[in-house]
């Protein structure tokens, strides 16, 4: 397939998406993996068109042979782990965030796919060390945040959820209301 071939083909899938044909453009990204089985557009993207239509499977697949053709892309590794702590493939899961980790440490979502997939595992200090970098690179979002104060009480250590609380309050108020209705540990108003 020419350059050219394949630009347009690339058009054509982003076409067929945008007025959901999903499955039209599953034969045509087929098309171009029958032609290059390691064009990593067309993995990339036959993943997500799968994971929407819930072959899951599929996707997984299609994710693994974009990581076998493109190992030093963190976003594929990320992709990867994502969906597969998704499937409760646990172990899985971590090696591809851990793996994504090791070709960008400053990917902080990475880091939080880790932590939930070391949460799901009850191993909670590696949980902790994973969503302490988390949210050293993403300090303003409360997603982070929230699953560290989630941790502290699950090792009932609420003085930590509520220090974590009081920070939140901060700049997401509605989540430090949130947890405190989950968890009981209501902080007196400043």
């Amino acid at each position: 397939m020419s350059q050219l071939d394949n630009l347009f083909a690339r058009w054509q899938v982003r076409a067929l998406l945008v007025f959901g044909q999903r499955e039209r453009a599953l034969v045509r990204l087929d098309d171009m993996l029958n032609v290059n089985p390691a064009d990593v557009y067309a993995l990339a993207t036959r993943a997500h068109v799968l994971a929407e239509l819930g072959d899951k499977a599929g996707a997984l697949q299609a994710l693994q042979r974009q990581v076998a053709a493109q190992p030093g892309a963190a976003p594929g590794w990320f992709n990867l782990g994502y969906l597969s702590e998704e499937m409760g493939e646990l172990d899985q899961a971590e090696a591809a965030f851990r793996r994504a980790l090791d070709i960008d440490p400053k990917l902080d979502r990475a880091w939080y796919g880790l932590s939930l997939s070391l949460i799901r595992q009850r191993r909670f200090d590696e949980a902790i060390a994973a969503l302490r970098k988390n949210t050293e690179l993403q300090p303003m979002s409360p997603y982070g945040w929230y699953q560290l104060a989630r941790v502290h009480v699950d090792r009932e250590e609420p003085e930590e959820a509520a220090k974590i609380i009081r920070h939140l309050r901060g700049f997401e108020p509605k989540v430090a209301a949130q947890l405190e209705r989950e968890t009981g540990l209501v902080q007196p108003q400043a």
